[in-house]
C-alpha cells in the first residue's frame, strides 16, 4: 500500500550528528531511513527542517539542513526531490520515493520576507510558522499569553500564498490558527496534530479547528506521538483510530493524511516505532475501514492535495 508521511525530523538528527547516515537502520540511529521507506511502500516523505533551541534564530542552520538533505538524503538511488506537481507525478510514474522539504518554525528568517523567497527557491514547499513558543511571526501553542499573528506574520502568510508555499498550523496558538484561517487564500494543513476531543493535549486540534481545515479543503495529519494519542501509559495503534474516526464524524474523511513525527520522539505507539512497521497501522485500518478508505488515509488524500497545491513547473 502506498504511503505518504507529511512530517519527520530526520534532518535535525543529521544536522546534529555528523556520523549518522540516512541509510543507517541500526538501533539508536534514525527512525526514518532509506531502507525503511522502501520497505513501507513510501511514495512521498516530507522532511521538516527543525532547528533546536541552541541553534535557533539564525539562517545558517536552515541552510545547513538543506545541504544535509542534498548530501545525505537525495544521494540515495531511488529518492527524488519533489518541488512541483509535475515532479510528484513523475515520481509516482517512475516508482521513486518523493522527498519534500518543509520548515518547522520561521525564527531564522528574522522577519525578512526575502529570506522566505530564497528558501522557496531552494525548494522548501511548506512552512510551519512557529514551534511551540513565540517568535517574530506568531505565538506558539505553549506560549502563555496565547497571542495571534503579528503584522509581520500576516505578511508571511500572504507571501506563502503568493509563492504556493503550504502554510502549516501545527504548533500555532489557537488565536494564531484563527488568524491564518481568516487570512489564507490557499488551503492550509496541520501536518502532525490529532483531535483534542479524543486526547486533551494543547498540540491537538479542537473540533472547530478541524472543521475549519476541512471547510478550506486543507489536510489533517494524524501523528504517532503517543502523548498526542492518549493519556494512557500504554498506547496502541487502535488508539490512533479513535482520532481518525472522530475526524471522519466531523466530515474529514477526504482530508486525513499521516504525519508521523518520527525522529522527533523518543517514545512510540506500541508496534509503530519506524516506517517499516506501518503494516501494523494499515492492518488496523483495514479492520475498520474499506481498502479504498485506507488507501486514501495512507496516501491518496495527501497526493490529491499536493497535486492541487504544489506550484506548477
Amino acid at each position: 500500500m502506498k504511503v505518504v508521511d507529511f512530517h519527520c525530523d530526520v534532518l535535525c538528527k543529521l544536522l546534529l550528528d555528523e556520523h549518522l547516515t540516512f541509510q543507517d537502520s541500526k538501533p539508536g540511529s534514525l527512525d526514518v531511513t532509506y531502507e525503511r521507506l522502501k520497505a513501507a511502500g513510501t511514495v512521498l516523505q516530507t522532511f521538516a527542517i527543525y532547528i533546536p533551541e541552541s541553534l535557533n534564530g539564525r539562517l545558517e542552520p536552515i541552510l545547513e539542513s538543506v545541504d544535509r538533505f542534498h548530501q545525505r538524503v537525495l544521494i540515495c538511488k531511488d529518492m527524488m526531490w519533489v518541488r512541483t506537481a509535475e515532479d510528484l507525478d513523475l515520481c509516482l510514474k517512475t516508482g521513486k520515493i518523493g522527498a519534500l522539504l518543509s520548515l518547522e518554525g520561521v525564527d531564522g528568517l528574522q522577519g525578512q520576507l526575502p529570506m522566505l523567497r530564497i528558501l522557496h527557491q531552494l525548494g522548501i514547499r511548506a512552512a510551519g510558522i512557529t514551534w511551540n513558543h513565540a517568535n517574530w511571526a506568531a505565538d506558539g501553542v505553549m506560549e502563555p499569553r496565547g497571542g495571534g499573528l503579528t503584522t509581520a506574520g500576516r505578511q508571511l502568510v500572504a507571501e506563502c500564498n503568493k509563492l504556493d508555499m503550504i502554510v502549516d498550523v501545527s504548533h500555532l496558538s489557537e488565536r494564531s490558527f484563527w488568524d491564518v484561517a481568516e487570512l489564507s487564500q490557499k488551503p492550509f494543513i496541520a501536518s502532525h496534530s490529532n483531535a483534542r476531543a479524543i486526547c486533551d493535549h494543547p498540540r491537538n486540534l479542537n473540533d472547530r479547528q478541524i472543521e475549519a481545515i476541512i471547510k478550506q479543503n486543507g489536510m489533517l495529519g494524524i501523528t504517532y506521538v503517543p502523548w498526542f494519542v492518549t493519556q494512557a501509559d500504554q498506547v496502541v495503534v487502535e488508539d490512533m483510530l479513535r482520532h481518525i474516526e472522530h475526524m471522519c464524524e466531523l466530515g474529514g474523511e477526504a482530508h486525513i493524511m499521516m504525519g508521523s513525527d518520527f525522529d522527533g520522539i523518543d517514545k512510540y505507539v506500541s508496534g509503530l516505532t519506524h516506517p517499516g512497521e506501518l503494516v501494523t497501522l494499515q492492518e488496523a485500518l483495514l479492520r475498520r475501514y474499506s481498502e479504498e478508505q485506507t488507501k486514501r488515509f495512507m496516501s491518496g488524500n495527501a497526493l490529491r492535495y499536493l497535486r492541487s497545491n504544489l506550484p506548477p513547473a
